[in-house]
């Protein structure tokens, strides 16, 4: 390992782009241009202007959808949809134990309670399986993401869905262009979300877009992202209690330049992705990612699982050697499991009401660890790479170098 340093030393720094800075952004001209004409025009709320407008219809025509509707952040998005479905209070929504909060946050606001499932190890991601343990009668809805743009075995899961009549949501916030089979994500469900943040496939910082071919479920979720007003109505009114998640026009304007380039930044990830895949085929103790035979991974992020059996210390002892080649990298993803998080482990919710908590079934808010299995499974054994659009070949040649490198040190040799 240190003669491998003292190689790096002595020739200049490989330096990674960051998807949080220009370096790892598409960002360019193309938004400059257009956010100047947003300006220019006066006009930069979305309920006046053209750009938002443009950017919805251009975006259900290439997820190949009938609605889509722009909106704040990609946490608005998931929240667009639980309300659309408009669950009673105490009514269960099932979801996952690996996820943002932003995913989780708009059901307990709506007054549902996240009923979590397990996940399958290999993806981090839910299974028809673990979905259908915890149904119940209360069960209102599912919502499946598409973790590190790896998407889940969506046939089985809407075989369940269909066979229960129960409506899928996708937060498909890191799967953008991935497909489940011939059907791009987004599509499968009732609703999918998705992520305009930082670091998703294309950004304008904060914004989100969610996409139906229900048309009922288009108007409701058309109005809570307008407080329910019902603009263009003969009689308009607020018809429900809703909030204002509208998109800028400066937000628009950017993500219609972003669209354009989100094929070709979705094929530099997946190109590159299979670059490393094939550069490690063989390392001991290390697996590259799991993906169901038929589906297309996107890569928001490029996944590592290390067996500690084998690599003593796992991936938190195979990050910490990364860092002296200078590779970045998060052991475990998230700490600890969403349901571990003090929101639900001591009902913060409202005051110290803990509603909706207090209409939960004992069997909804059980987060005993022998139920999630798969869960404590996956955090142990996963190592996050960061991932972009503007990676070469120089800088996945690099990572698999350093992989194998730090495995080699780790494994005494062996590897």
């Amino acid at each position: 390992m240190a003669q491998a340093i003292i190689r790096e030393s002595e020739t200049e720094a490989l330096k990674f782009p960051s998807d949080q800075d220009a370096s790892g952004r598409s960002l360019g001209k193309e938004e400059i241009d257009l956010v100047s004409q947003a300006i220019l025009s006066g006009t930069l709320t979305s309920t006046k202007g053209n750009f938002t407008r443009t950017l919805e219809k251009r975006f259900a025509e290439r997820i190949g959808a009938k609605f889509a509707y722009a909106c704040s952040s990609g946490t608005a998005a998931v929240h667009l949809a639980v309300a659309a479905i408009d669950p009673e209070p105490g009514d269960e929504i099932i979801t996952t134990s690996i996820t943002d909060m932003g995913a989780l946050a708009p059901i307990v606001f709506q007054g549902a309670i996240p009923v979590f499932a397990d996940v399958d190890p290999r993806t981090c991601n839910v299974t028809a399986e673990t979905i259908a343990d915890r149904i119940s009668d209360r069960t209102k809805a599912i919502l499946v993401t598409h973790l590190f743009g790896n998407p889940c075995d969506m046939r089985p899961i809407m075989e369940l869905s269909r066979s229960r009549g129960i409506p899928v949501i996708e937060d498909c916030a890191q799967a953008f262009l991935g497909q489940s089979g011939d059907t791009m994500v987004g599509r499968l469900g009732a609703v999918g979300c998705f992520s305009l943040q930082q670091g998703k496939h294309i950004t304008t910082g904060e914004g989100g877009i969610v996409v139906t071919d229900d048309a009922q479920i288009a108007r409701r979720m058309y109005l809570f992202i307008n407080k329910a007003w019902g603009y263009g109505d003969p009689n308009p009114d607020h018809y429900f209690l809703a909030l204002n998640y509208r998109m800028s026009e400066l937000q628009g304007a950017v993500a219609l330049a972003q669209l354009d380039k989100l094929d070709k930044g979705v094929r530099q990830r997946t190109n590159l992705a299979m670059r490393l895949t094939d550069a490690l085929q063989g390392l001991a103790g290390i697996s590259t990612p799991y993906v169901y035979p038929g589906n297309i991974h996107t890569y928001w992020k490029y996944c590592l699982r290390v067996d500690g059996r084998r690599l003593e210390g796992g991936s938190p002892a195979l990050g910490k050697v990364l860092k002296t080649y200078d590779v970045a990298s998060m052991p475990r993803y998230i700490q600890k499991p969403a349901f571990q998080c003090k929101i639900f482990t001591d009902q913060r919710t409202f005051g110290n009401s803990r509603w909706p908590f207090t209409l939960a079934r004992p069997e909804a808010v059980d987060y005993s660890p022998k139920r999630f299995p798969g869960t404590f499974s996956a955090l142990e054994q996963v190592l996050v790479l960061p991932w972009n659009e503007r990676y070469t070949q120089r800088h996945v040649d690099h990572l698999a170098s350093s992989i194998r490198e730090a495995v080699k040190s780790i494994d005494g040799g062996r590897s």
